[in-house]
């Protein structure tokens, strides 16, 4: 008897143990999903502390320092051969600007006017909507993404960093089509910023990746860590920035239903990029380039679109409800990129296996 029990315990004890080893597993599996729900319920309870203005300065620790980190980090991490290659990859190249600069302003032209234009959202919410989606893409988030996923993080570099470029000059163009208003960018501006943010830090990794090449092909620091505890930190800088904008103050209705659209929209817009770059053989696209196209023919830039925004619709009164939908598409994409980090990288590794079976003699 005393035997019986004793093996049910110790039979007990082995499944709770496993039980608890599981559970360990899953959260260090999960770690990245746990921080993003983490840093906004810290930015939440706070927002002060990471808003611009606030004792964190995120207008200098992340808009330069951070994001300078995160290309010195890509330029480090990234084999120049790989960027040469990336470099000679005009097809994913064409079809990546083109979705973001062409497709879907034009999805969101005929949503607005076939769809949104019937409710009751607030005007000039729908109209920040069409802003949004000329917007170019981001210098961080999609790079990151992608190489958290381990995609092919050379081509989404060069298209980040050449579609934010491009943004500059096409993203206005784009508003002034679709939205009839006219004004004067300042490109020297932003151009300089992109150059020393973007360019120079990537520079300085790719050169520095010389002296230590055999350093750090043998110790393989941890670069997808370092840049995903980055990611954090942004994401909680733009969490902060969104719950102490006194701009939100409007009619639950609209802003529940603008944020309704934006999850709606990038969600639909990752799975087209999917779809056409799978199902679609002719055009090449290998699993990692899939990933590089999902991050970055989807995602717009907080950091350039504000600016331009706010010059475009210079003296505007409805400057602040125009920028709101883009206040909601950042966190968004960074919340839902964040999410499907794990399940990307499992079809991908799954679809890679496939890829390099060899063929049937």
């Amino acid at each position: 008897m005393i035997w019986t029990k004793s093996k049910a315990y110790n039979r007990d004890m082995a499944a709770s143990v496993g039980f608890l080893s599981s559970v360990k597993e899953k959260l260090l599996k999960n770690w990245f999903v746990i921080g993003i729900v983490s840093v906004i319920l810290l930015a939440k309870s706070n927002p002060g502390f990471g808003a611009k203005g606030g004792p964190l300065m995120p207008e200098i620790t992340v808009k330069y320092i951070a994001v300078s980190v995160i290309f010195f980090n890509s330029g480090l991490s990234l084999k120049t051969e790989e960027l040469k290659k990336a470099l000679m990859m005009v097809q994913l190249h064409v079809f990546i600007q083109s979705f973001t600069l062409l497709f879907t302003p034009c999805f969101m032209w005929a949503l607005l006017h076939f769809v949104l234009s019937k409710t009751a959202i607030n005007v000039f919410l729908l109209q920040g909507l069409q802003v949004v989606s000329c917007m170019p893409p981001p210098v961080s988030s999609a790079v990151i993404f992608t190489k958290a996923v381990g995609g092919n993080d050379a081509a989404a570099i060069f298209n980040s960093a050449f579609g934010s470029f491009l943004g500059i000059v096409v993203s206005p163009v784009l508003v002034f089509t679709f939205m009839g208003s006219s004004s004067t960018v300042p490109f020297m501006d932003i151009f300089s910023s992109l150059f020393v943010t973007v360019v120079v830090p990537i520079l300085c990794g790719q050169i520095a990746r010389q002296f230590i090449k055999s350093w750090l092909d043998r110790v393989q620091p941890p670069f997808g860590t370092i840049g995903s505890f980055i990611l954090l930190l942004i994401i909680y800088t733009t969490f902060c920035d969104t719950f102490s904008n006194s701009a939100l103050a409007i009619d639950k209705f609209s802003l529940v239903g603008v944020a309704v659209t934006v999850f709606l929209v990038q969600a639909t817009l990752i799975t087209t990029v999917f779809l056409v770059t799978t199902r679609f053989k002719w055009l090449g696209f290998q699993p990692r380039d899939t990933v590089a196209a999902m991050f970055c023919s989807t995602h717009k830039s907080l950091t350039l679109g504000i600016p331009m925004i706010k010059v475009i619709y210079q003296g505007s009164e409805y400057l602040s409800l125009l920028t709101i939908p883009l206040l909601i598409y950042h966190p968004t994409q960074m919340l839902l990129g964040g999410f499907l980090v794990q399940t990307v990288r499992g079809w991908m590794h799954r679809a890679q296996k496939t890829v390099d079976l060899p063929a049937p003699t």
